[in-house]
């Protein structure tokens, strides 16, 4: 039995496809097949049923698979221990971010962690919430920057910042009247939502107190899959949308006078790594927040005294 075997099992679980985990793996899928088959006939079991598609782990393979993550994952602490005490650092790191921040966050600080960090190798997976928690716990994932709180007691959290909500309403004289609003001052049947799986979604309907059902104008149903297409429903037809802040950075004059902040306690979503509790890469970790933190807008380094989080559930 060896390292590379189980590093094949892990893949297999993780994919349940031959063609996908010989490609997570570097190796051809003949390669992967053999050093499987091989392993099984050492163990005298089955870890797979093959008879099935996507194949599945056998009972007998569900604990071995179980334990070869652990092995795994204590074989990596080995290797990041040593790799902490030495000046220079190096490695890959798997990061996941929510739709939401991704178009915003990554370019403010992807350029800084390149030429400061070129020797660590970021790979990262644009994902929901829910989609970005399973990859985690499955350890998939090295970290994900995502809104919280969201499962804590698995994780652990380091936040590290909070970003306000905004409204946008190029055409509502109802809104643009006002110099700062109140929740109620936005009329649901004017409000127009990203679909469900967004916990963006969840905290607008949280924030303005909606059925979650409810989204569009009275005669269109319509829920966008992305916080651009939002915005320009709004600014070519009407109604309102709400944004995070980070997404008005780019707006131009003309279309900043049709934001709207929100009265204090300003409504914020908290943004922050999670990082498994065997976490073991964290000399990259630490190279990936100074790069986040110190590209961070001022607004967004500022410490808010009063705000209100708002629940993702």
């Amino acid at each position: 039995m060896t390292l590379q075997q189980l590093e094949y099992v892990v893949a297999l679980d993780n994919h349940r496809r031959f063609s996908a985990a010989a490609e997570e793996c570097h190796v051809a899928q003949p390669s992967l097949s053999a050093a499987l088959h091989k392993l099984e006939e050492e163990l005298g079991v089955k870890l797979f049923d093959r008879s099935r598609q996507p194949i599945v782990p056998t009972e007998l393979g569900k604990p071995f698979i179980q334990q070869a993550r652990r092995v795994l994952r204590e074989t990596d602490a080995l290797r990041y221990l040593v790799s902490d005490h030495v000046e220079s650092h190096s490695g890959e790191f798997r990061l996941g971010i929510i739709p939401t921040l991704a178009p915003y966050l990554l370019p403010l600080f992807l350029k800084d962690f390149s030429e400061k960090s070129p020797q660590i190798k970021l790979h990262i997976h644009e994902r929901t919430t829910e989609n970005l928690l399973a990859l985690l716990k499955r350890e998939q994932l090295d970290a994900v920057l995502l809104a919280t709180p969201a499962e804590e007691d698995v994780f652990v959290k380091d936040c590290l910042f909070y970003e306000e909500f905004v409204a946008y309403a190029p055409h509502e004289a109802s809104i643009l009247e006002k110099r700062f609003l109140l929740t109620e001052d936005i009329d649901p049947h004017r409000l127009v939502l990203l679909e469900e799986g967004h916990c963006l979604r969840n905290q607008v309907v949280n924030l303005c107190a909606l059925q979650k059902s409810q989204s569009g104008w009275s005669n269109i149903a319509y829920e966008a899959g992305s916080l651009e297409t939002l915005r320009r429903l709004v600014e070519n037809h009407s109604g309102i949308t709400i944004l995070p802040q980070l997404a008005v950075l780019d707006l131009d004059e003309d279309q900043m006078q049709y934001v709207r902040f929100f009265q204090a306690p300003a409504p914020v979503r908290e943004i922050s790594l999670l990082t498994h509790p065997h976490f073991a890469k964290r000399k990259l970790l630490a190279a990936l927040k100074e790069s986040i933190m110190a590209n961070l807008p001022g607004f967004l380094r500022e410490e808010k005294k009063v705000k209100r989080v708002l629940e993702i559930g």
